[in-house]
C-alpha cells in the first residue's frame, strides 16, 4: 500500500470526518444555548456590520450544528466537508485580521463566556486557534481525498 493510498483508505476517511462531526457538534451547542454571548464574541471580531451581527449569532451555530451531524452520520460526506472547510477559512480570516490589528478577542469557538485572560495570553490563544483550524483543514482534505475512493456522495 502506497502512502497516498494509506491516506486516503476509506478507514481513515471515515474516522476523520466523525471528528471533524464531533469537533463541529460541540462547538455548536454552548452557542445555541447562548446567542446574546455568542453574538457578543461576533461583535467583538469588529468585522460584521451591526445588523449582521444577530442573525450570525443564531444562524452560524446551527450550521456548524448540522454540518457535525451530517459528517458524523456520513450523509452528504463531500458538501458538509466543503462548507466545514470554508467556515474553518473564514475563521482563520477573521482572527488572522484581528491578529494584526492587535485586537485581542476571545474567539468563541467553545466557550461563549468571556474567559479572565491578559492581552498577551489572548494573542497566544488566537495564534493557536490558527494553527488548530490549520490543522483542521488538513483533516477536511483528507476528508475530501478520501470520499472521491468511497462511494459517491449522492448530495454533491
Amino acid at each position: 500500500m502506497t502512502f497516498r493510498e494509506a491516506l486516503t483508505h476509506p478507514w481513515l476517511t471515515v474516522r476523520t470526518q466523525i471528528a471533524l462531526g464531533v469537533f463541529f457538534v460541540v462547538a455548536a451547542l454552548p452557542k445555541i444555548a447562548d446567542p446574546p454571548s455568542f453574538a457578543h464574541m461576533i461583535y467583538n471580531y469588529r468585522l460584521l456590520p451591526g445588523p449582521l451581527v444577530n442573525p450570525a449569532a443564531l444562524t452560524l451555530p446551527w450550521m456548524e450544528l448540522l454540518m457535525g451531524v451530517a459528517l458524523v452520520c456520513g450523509i452528504w460526506r463531500r458538501t458538509a466537508a466543503w462548507l466545514v472547510g470554508a467556515l474553518l477559512l473564514v475563521f482563520i480570516v477573521a482572527i488572522s485580521v484581528n491578529l494584526l490589528r492587535g485586537n485581542a478577542i476571545d474567539c468563541g469557538c467553545f466557550d461563549v463566556l468571556a474567559a479572565d485572560l491578559s492581552v498577551e495570553e489572548r494573542f497566544s490563544d488566537m495564534r493557536g486557534v490558527i494553527l488548530r483550524d490549520l490543522g483542521m483543514l488538513l483533516l477536511v482534505a483528507q476528508g475530501l481525498f478520501g470520499a472521491n475512493r468511497a462511494e459517491p456522495d449522492s448530495a454533491a
